[in-house]
C-alpha cells in the first residue's frame, strides 16, 4: 500500500512539473516584462541598445528595460505586433493568463495610437522628427490592421481574445482602409501606388531619414496590396485599389534582372547590383512621385537617380531593389480577379 502511495505521489509530481512546463513560455515570459506602461513594446531599450529576447535577464539588463519610458514604444520593426501575435499563440497552447492579459493591453495601445483619419505613426506617444507621420514603412501599419483583421475574422489564433475587442478592432479596420484608399497616389488622376509615409494631417507623402524621400514605394505597397487581397467580398473601391496596383507594377517592372548584396571576391568590399537572370523581375525601393523613375536618397539628403551615384556604406547598405511585386503578378492578382471580377 506504501509502495502505491509512493509512486502515486511520484507520477503526480511528474504530471504538475509537465505541467508547468507547458504552461511556461520563456520569451513571452521576457515579452511581459518589456512591455512598456502604455501597453506597447520597444524596438530599443534607453541605451538605444537593441531589444533581444534570446539575451538573459541580468540586474544589468532589467535595470536598462526599467529606465525605458513609454515614449520608446513603437510600431517600427515590428515592434508591439510581434510581440501581441507571440503571446496570442503562447497563451493558446499554454493557457498562460498573463500571455493574454499582456497581448490584450498591447490591442488597448494599438487602438490608443490610431489617428482619427484612420492612419497609425510610427511611434506613439512620441512625435519627434517623422515618428508621428502614418507610416507605411517596413509595413508598420499593415501588420496592425492584419492583428485587427484577425480578431474581427477570428484568425490566426485570435479567437482566444475577449469578444469585446470585435467591435472596436472592426471599426479600426474600417478607418484604416478608408486612409489607406485615400493615400493612394494618383497621377493625373490615375490611381498608382503608395508612399511609405504620409504627413498626418495633409495626408500627401513626407520623406522620413535623409535616404527615405517622399516618394513611391513599392516594397510597403505590395504590403499594403497584399491587405486589401485579405477581405471578401471587397467594395468597390477596394477593387480599383488593387487593379490600380497591378497595373501600376506591372507597367514599371524591370524585367531580367535580381538584385544581389554581396562581396565584391576581388577587392573584398561590399557590393550591390543588378544581376541579369531571365527567371526574375524586379522594382526599384523608391520612385519619383510624378515620373516613375528609380530613385535613390543619400545620407546628405540628396537624391541621385543612378545606384552607382549613392556612397558606399548606402549602396550595399539597404534595399533598393527587390522582386516584391513577381508573385503577385504572376499568379495571386490573376487568382484574385477571378474571384472577384464581379
Amino acid at each position: 500500500m506504501k509502495i502505491k502511495i509512493v509512486l502515486t505521489l511520484i507520477c503526480s509530481t511528474l504530471m504538475l512539473s509537465c505541467f508547468a512546463q507547458q504552461a511556461a513560455d520563456s520569451t513571452a515570459d521576457k515579452m511581459l516584462v518589456y512591455q512598456l506602461g502604455n501597453g506597447g513594446w520597444p524596438k530599443q531599450l534607453e541605451d538605444k541598445s537593441v531589444v533581444n529576447y534570446g539575451a538573459a535577464l541580468t540586474p544589468e539588463l532589467l535595470a536598462k528595460i526599467k529606465a525605458t519610458k513609454d515614449l520608446h514604444a513603437t510600431f517600427d520593426n515590428k515592434a508591439t505586433s510581434r510581440e501581441v501575435v507571440y503571446l496570442i499563440k503562447a497563451y493558446k497552447k499554454t493557457q498562460n493568463p498573463a500571455y493574454l492579459k499582456a497581448a490584450e493591453k498591447g490591442i488597448d495601445y494599438i487602438l490608443e495610437a490610431q489617428y482619427a483619419n484612420g492612419g497609425w505613426p510610427q511611434y506613439y506617444p512620441d512625435k519627434a522628427l517623422y515618428r508621428s507621420e502614418i507610416t507605411y514603412n517596413d509595413d508598420a501599419m499593415i501588420n496592425v490592421l492584419d492583428i485587427l483583421e484577425d480578431i474581427v475574422t477570428k484568425k490566426n489564433d485570435f479567437d482566444v481574445v475577449n469578444a469585446s475587442y470585435i467591435p472596436k478592432a472592426e471599426r479600426a479596420v474600417t478607418k484604416g482602409v478608408d486612409c489607406i484608399l485615400k493615400t493612394q497616389v494618383k497621377q493625373n488622376g490615375v490611381l498608382s501606388i503608395w508612399g511609405a509615409q504620409y504627413d498626418k494631417d495633409s495626408l500627401l507623402p513626407a520623406k522620413a531619414r535623409n535616404f527615405e524621400p517622399a516618394s513611391l514605394s513599392t516594397s510597403e505597397s505590395m504590403g499594403i496590396t497584399r491587405f486589401l487581397m485579405r477581405f471578401k467580398n471587397p467594395s468597390p473601391q477596394i477593387k480599383a485599389a488593387v487593379t490600380a496596383a497591378y497595373n501600376w507594377f506591372n507597367t514599371y517592372k524591370i524585367a531580367g534582372y535580381r538584385f544581389e548584396r554581396g562581396t565584391d571576391p576581388k577587392t573584398k568590399e561590399k557590393s550591390a547590383a543588378l544581376v541579369a537572370d531571365q527567371s526574375s523581375m524586379v522594382w526599384a525601393r523608391f520612385y519619383d512621385l510624378d515620373k516613375n523613375i528609380p530613385i535613390f536618397g543619400d545620407r546628405d539628403n540628396s537624391i541621385k537617380l543612378k545606384l552607382e551615384e549613392l556612397i558606399p556604406e548606402r549602396r550595399n547598405g539597404y534595399a533598393w531593389y527587390g522582386s516584391w511585386a513577381q508573385k503577385f503578378i504572376e499568379k495571386d492578382y490573376p487568382k484574385w480577379l477571378a474571384t472577384n471580377s464581379k
